[in-house]
């Protein structure tokens, strides 16, 4: 029945994007208006351990915003499952809020809507300037050559976290740096109703992103230079079969975790019953669930051999979130100062301090606190090797369909059905297919 789901909600994103129309926001004209001017609707991400946590969190500072500007603001935090399809349904019913948080990575997709409101040089002029954010986030706002669809919010990468007790009851000395290593630790690991490796084979957005490093990885691209699908490419099939063997081969993986979407993989960790996560920017919520930092260790995401860096080097996509305005909101101007608000110095640090990311905002991302211990590997990876995902129109189809996939692979695994080179490319094409015609 999960799979028939996901499924049914790849089917309605695709359908969705295909019939986009340039309409979104509170207002009905399109165009946008200050006809609200003492309101704003906001849907946030679920960034934290759960969605209470992000209400306790984002609230003090809304009525920190109120009490500035007599604005105020009405607060709904939607779970990345359904994040997505939200956005896409208010975008052609006209029915939405009027400023969002999104995944950077949907940025082209929808940027190419007409649905958001566009950052040229008199949009960013009014939260302080572009040159206020750093390059490699803003690289995720959109199409090249195009105004930004959206600002910066939240930057993150990913991270190997593991359990230092259980690697010393193990015997092993340091974190793996290869993929090698981590296969050869984890299988020293998982004994004893206790697992190497977590990870969330039924979150088509995770999978999508591990698949993207992995085929980076193997000099691979899911997309041709003129923005055209290759899910097929050798070095893409490979990189799919290799993450998915990390349950179906190297058994390092529980099998149950084919099942996992919605954090658990965070949960078991924090619990003990797995030694490593790969996961992006997650020392909040760990403590939240009870986990002192002193329990953990945070290194790199392994590379196939030698150290991170750039092209074959790559070990993270360049992960975050960015703060969106729909183009037809009702009050274009309180939108503006919201934005402003949001990324303003202060704010950035209360904030990715609260939600464990790194500010994409220079000055508050120079601050000391986000150069130590787990910020200082996060940070280092979004300078050194961490790649942008696709800025291309159907980007978040590719998720979908891509991801998708890679779910439906593990749920052989865990199966028992056999994941081959045959199996994952035959997968690959069958996403591939799914794609919009061009």
């Amino acid at each position: 029945m999960r799979r028939t789901r996901a499924a049914a909600a790849g089917a309605v994103t695709v359908s969705l994007l295909t019939a986009l129309t340039a309409c979104g926001g509170g207002s009905a004209t399109g165009g946008g208006s200050n006809d609200s001017p003492k309101t704003l609707t906001y849907w946030a991400s679920n960034q934290g351990a759960s969605i209470e946590v992000d209400k306790k969190v984002l609230q003090p500072e809304l009525d920190k915003f109120e009490k500035q500007t007599g604005i105020k603001v009405k607060l709904e935090v939607i779970p990345w499952s359904d994040l997505l399809n939200r956005i896409l349904t208010a975008t052609t019913s006209g029915q939405g809020p009027d400023v969002l948080n999104i995944g950077n990575t949907w940025s082209a997709s929808l940027q190419a809507t007409g649905g958001l409101l566009p950052w040229d040089a008199k949009n960013f002029a009014a939260i302080g300037g572009k040159d206020r954010f750093v390059g490699s986030a803003l690289g995720s706002t959109g199409a090249q050559g195009q105004d930004p669809a959206a600002v910066p919010l939240y930057s993150m990468s990913y991270a190997l976290y593991y359990n230092k007790k259980m690697f010393a009851d193990a015997g092993i000395a340091k974190p793996p740096a290869t993929w090698g290593e981590l296969i050869a630790d984890g299988k020293k690991l998982s004994k004893d109703g206790k697992w190497g490796l977590g990870a969330e084979g039924s979150n088509p957005s995770e999978n999508i992103h591990h698949a993207f490093v992995f085929a980076k990885q193997h000099g691979a691209d899911f997309f041709t230079a003129d923005g055209k699908p290759d899910f097929t490419h050798d070095g893409a099939v490979t990189a799919v079969k290799q993450y998915v063997d990390l349950m179906a081969k190297d058994k390092i993986i529980a099998p149950g975790n084919a099942e996992y979407a919605q954090n658990q993989s965070v949960s078991d960790f924090a619990k003990g019953k797995t030694a490593m996560l790969l996961w992006q920017s997650t020392t909040a919520n760990l403590t939240s669930q009870g986990m002192s930092e002193d329990e953990y260790g945070v290194a790199p995401v392994p590379v196939q051999s030698g150290t991170p860096g750039t092209g074959k080097q790559v070990n993270s996509i360049v992960a975050g979130i960015n703060l969106a305005v729909f183009k037809n909101t009702d009050n274009l101007d309180g939108a503006k100062k919201f934005v402003k608000f949001m990324t303003s110095d202060e704010e950035q640090k209360v904030l990715n301090t609260a939600f464990s990311s790194i500010p994409p905002v220079k000055a508050a991302q120079s601050d000391a606190s986000f150069s130590t211990g787990a910020n200082a590997v996060l940070k280092d990876t979004l300078a050194k090797s961490a790649a942008a995902m696709p800025q291309v129109a159907d980007e978040s189809q590719f998720e979908t369909a891509v991801g998708t996939a890679v779910k439906e692979l593990f749920a052989d695994a865990a199966a028992g059905r056999p994941v081959t080179t045959g199996s994952v490319k035959a997968a690959l094409e069958k996403a591939q297919q799914q794609m919009p015609a061009k």
